[in-house]
């Protein structure tokens, strides 16, 4: 099965979807928040990760009709 190429922004939502994945997952397991750990100096900053990631997620809920990168549709069961 070959993939598709994606478009720079789905390539960056992607990323920004697994570092929240990543960051959830640390503070299920462990109690740990990466972000807070790398940013928490900076509360502003630091919100600003996170309205990132959920935009970013939002997104890709929606990426089966980019007309940019040719991404595939979902297949309807």
């Amino acid at each position: 099965m070959m993939s598709s190429p994606m478009c720079v922004a789905h390539k960056v939502c992607g990323a920004l979807v697994w570092i929240g994945a990543i960051n959830w997952g640390l503070i299920g397991f462990f109690k740990f928040n990466l972000v807070n750990a790398i940013f928490g100096g900076w509360p502003s900053f630091e919100r600003i990760v996170y309205a990132l990631v959920g935009l970013a997620a939002i997104l890709m809920l929606f990426a089966c009709k980019c007309k940019h990168c040719g991404m595939p549709e979902a297949k309807k069961m």
